[in-house]
């Protein structure tokens, strides 16, 4: 499988600030015993987070999309 980055610019900082955002949604929802929540959250914040740092997207690959600049390295 190719892991080409695909993911860049501002899709890379939403993706950051809502993996963030998640992950603080998920302690909140673990400590009101909210634990389906909290697990879907976690999940969900992990994985835009993981996006955001190695700079790829399976979904984004699978669709052909590209919001790296063309300018950048590969």
């Amino acid at each position: 499988m190719d892991y080409r980055q695909n993911v860049g610019g501002i899709d890379r900082i939403v993706r950051g600030v809502l993996g963030i955002w998640l992950v603080a949604v998920a302690i909140s929802a673990l400590l009101d015993e909210k634990r389906v929540t909290a697990a879907t959250a976690a999940i969900a914040g992990a994985g835009l987070l993981r996006n955001a740092q190695s700079q790829h997207c399976g979904g984004n690959a699978l669709l052909g999309i590209d919001t790296t600049s063309d300018d950048s390295p590969e």
